[in-house]
């Protein structure tokens, strides 16, 4: 073929090849955590009432409750509750008026947590020592505890252990999904569980493949019965089926300390530690932060920028959590503080 045909053809098989860069760039784009999306929201600190005579510790997880009521997580002093007797766990009703506390001498660093339909709380001990953590506990809304998996003080990787466990969710049928290890842990897992705490099934190791974790931090579950992991130390939210069958990755949200999402699937993931690589395979440039979007697209639009978002150290929040008025809690671990942000 010679004369205009061949150039015809060349200039169409360039004319592909630019189609098909600028794709990939845009998909590579839209997949990238952005720093400038909308800000609509005003924040305040230090909400809530505290019990005479304690400090805000490291706040490590937020959770709505049915009836308006909401459950905060704190380290009872500073980032431990080894040998402390604050109780790390605070009821309060929608106005942070506290209602009760509980869990005193229970843990060691409590962890993750989550509200199951009928209004029980899990919570998470993410490290162990002298006899105590290792463990999942459901506590009832009154503080009686209901159920405990794992077994106190003990590291393991078999079906009745856990290595530094850091966050729970349950399914509406009552299955429970634990995510096991928290940095340089063992198991980089996650855990099934039935109704009755009996062990069911886990994947997950050490790694950056497909299925593969480091770190997953936190977990949450959409309204179709997706989990949605953080995996943290990859930058990034996979997702998966109950029976633990990758379906998709996301890295658009930045790097998942927290996720929760609503019943309508607004997701709101906390990224508490982008910036300055500090050997964990940080984001760099990235702003810290509370994104928000779609949990069933994917598609990211708003962001609620943190007050340290560039501190070279950790600094946002790592749990978060939202009222049914639609408030953002934000549980702030070296800050040592709750924030609280409402829509301007």
């Amino acid at each position: 073929m010679t004369g205009p045909h061949r150039l015809i053809q060349g200039y169409t098989i360039v004319a592909l090849a630019a189609a098909t860069l600028t794709a990939v760039a845009v998909a590579q784009s839209a997949n990238a955590p952005r720093n400038d999306l909308p800000q609509s929201y005003r924040t305040t600190r230090d909400w809530g009432q505290l019990p005479p005579g304690v400090k805000w510790a490291a706040v490590t997880a937020v959770e709505p409750a049915p009836g308006g009521t909401i459950y905060v997580v704190h380290r009872c002093f500073a980032n431990s509750c080894a040998g402390r007797s604050e109780a790390p766990i605070l009821k309060y009703d929608a106005s942070g008026r506290l209602l009760a506390s509980w869990g005193s001498g229970m843990f060691i660093f409590p962890h993750g947590a989550t509200v199951d339909r009928d209004g029980n709380l899990w919570v998470t001990d993410a490290r162990g020592e002298n006899g105590k953590g290792h463990q999942v506990f459901k506590f009832s809304p009154e503080g009686k505890v209901l159920t405990t998996l794992g077994k106190a003080g003990v590291s393991g990787s078999t079906p009745d252990l856990f290595d530094q466990p850091t966050d729970v969710v349950v399914s509406p049928s009552g299955d429970i999904f634990v995510t096991d290890s928290h940095r340089n842990g063992k198991n980089n897992r996650v855990v099934r569980f039935n109704k009755d705490g009996k062990y069911v099934k886990e994947w997950g190791k050490k790694g950056s493949g497909r299925g593969e974790m480091s770190e997953p931090h936190t977990i949450a579950m959409d309204s179709r019965g997706r989990l949605f992991v953080g995996d943290r130390e990859n930058n990034r939210i996979q997702i998966f089926d109950q029976d633990g069958k990758f379906l998709d990755e996301w890295r658009q949200f930045g790097r998942p300390s927290g996720i929760f999402i609503t019943r309508d699937d607004t997701i709101y993931v906390a990224d508490s530690e982008s910036g300055p690589d500090t050997g964990a395979h940080e984001l760099a440039g990235i702003k810290k932060g509370i994104r928000i979007g779609s949990a069933k697209d994917g598609r990211v639009t708003a962001f609620i920028e943190d007050s340290e978002s560039t501190a070279p150290d950790h600094s946002g929040a790592e749990g978060v959590g939202v009222d049914a008025q639609g408030n953002v809690y934000g549980a702030v671990v070296r800050r040592q503080m709750l924030e609280r942000h409402v829509r301007k």
